[in-house]
Formats: structure tokens, C-alpha cells, sequence
């Protein structure tokens, strides 16, 4: 969809008499009493209304370029739309918004991933290094503009890239969940292993002679 700017232009119209020497004259007395507003064009006097497509702008907001993060994964630069559609798309349900940072950046996830049951995903950690808390299920990193969600910049990207960069797999240990770091090698087989068999679903099945 765009967005129109339309000129309209209205025409109105009246016909006075007046007494003159000549056609000179009488157009100047009737312009000097239009100026004097002896002569007022209303309503009455229209005859017509011409239109005008003077501008035209797209209304569709650009893609953003957000962190994608999924369990025993590397984050991944993608592109999605800005709309509440395609973040709940990305995240597999309603959303819910966490602002864990003092950049301008914020966590887009799952409202009940955990409720849901979803595979824990990365750990949340205060300044000290303590885990606080942990996502569930697939979450994006996405950049904060002042009144609406935006693209990361280079920089946001590679740096929270560098944080979730790790997989992790989550332990109970008494009343606390430690947080173990996937190798790099492991991630790389589990990828791997899942691509296999993403392949294998999508293959046709050949079909069988009726017998």
C-alpha cells in the first residue's frame, strides 16, 4: 500500500454586466471590485473540480536486521518485517519484550515459552556474571528507535552476536541451574544432523506400482 497526496481544484464562476468605453475598461472595473470583494464567488458560482495526484510514498516500513537466536545454535543476522505478525512468527506464539541492557537494544521473546515447555535457550546474566534468569524457545535481539522496534547497527549486532555466540545447555544443581557452554564442534554435528533430516522429511516419496 502507498501513501497519495491529491490536489483538488475548484472552479468557480460568475458573470457580471457593467457599462464601459471599452473591453479594457470593463475588466478593470470588474477586477478592481473582485480586489474590493464587491464581487464574492460562493457556493453558487461552481461549475466544476479537477484533481491531481501530486506526490506518492510507500507506506511499507523497511525490513529490520535483527539477531536471531535459537536453542543449540549461533545466533544468525536475518531480516523480518516490523510488524507484530512477523515477531510472533519468529518466536512461535504471542511476545513479550525484556530490556536486560543499557544499549538501546531489547529481547523480543515468547510470552510463555516456559509455560509451553520450549527447550531453554541462553541464560540472562547481572553484571557480576550470575544467571538471573533464562529465555526459553527461539528470541530476537532487535534495536530500540525512540516510539518503535529497528534494526541492530554493526555494532549491536557483532557484540550480542559475541554474548549469545555460545549455546548452552542448562543443569540443576540443588535449588540453582548452572549454565554449560555447547562446543563449537557439537553445535556444528547437531546443525548438521538437523539439516539431514529436514532434507530427508522434504524428500518425495516414490510412489508404488498398485499391485
Amino acid at each position: 500500500m502507498k501513501e497519495y497526496d491529491v490536489k483538488i481544484t475548484e472552479t468557480l464562476e460568475r458573470t457580471v454586466t457593467v457599462q464601459a468605453e471599452s473591453r479594457e475598461e470593463a475588466q478593470e472595473q470588474v477586477e478592481q471590485k473582485w480586489n474590493d470583494s464587491v464581487y464574492v464567488l460562493d457556493a453558487e458560482d461552481f461549475t466544476h473540480a479537477d484533481f491531481a495526484v501530486t506526490g506518492e510514498r510507500s507506506m511499507e516500513k523497511a525490513r529490520m536486521s535483527v539477531l536471531l537466536v535459537e536453542p543449540e545454535q549461533h545466533p544468525k543476522l536475518v531480516e523480518i518485517d516490523p510488524g507484530l505478525k512477523s515477531l510472533q512468527a519468529a518466536v512461535g506464539g504471542d511476545i513479550e519484550v525484556v530490556y536486560p541492557y543499557s544499549d538501546p537494544v531489547g529481547i523480543v521473546c515468547g510470552e510463555e515459552s516456559k509455560l509451553r515447555g520450549l527447550p531453554l535457550n541462553r541464560a540472562l546474566r547481572d553484571e557480576n556474571g550470575d544467571v538471573y534468569d533464562i529465555v526459553a524457545g527461539n528470541f530476537l535481539v532487535v534495536g530500540l528507535s525512540e516510539d518503535d522496534f529497528c534494526s541492530l547497527t554493526p555494532e549491536q549486532a557483532n557484540k550480542f552476536e559475541a554474548l549469545f555466540h555460545r549455546p548452552e545447555l542448562f543443569i540443576r544443581m540443588g535449588r540453582s541451574i548452572a549454565a554449560m557452554p555447547i562446543p563449537d564442534d557439537i553445535v556444528a554435528e547437531r546443525q548438521a544432523a538437523r539439516e539431514k533430516a529436514a532434507k530427508a522429511k522434504a524428500k518425495p516419496v516414490p510412489e508404488r506400482d498398485a499391485i
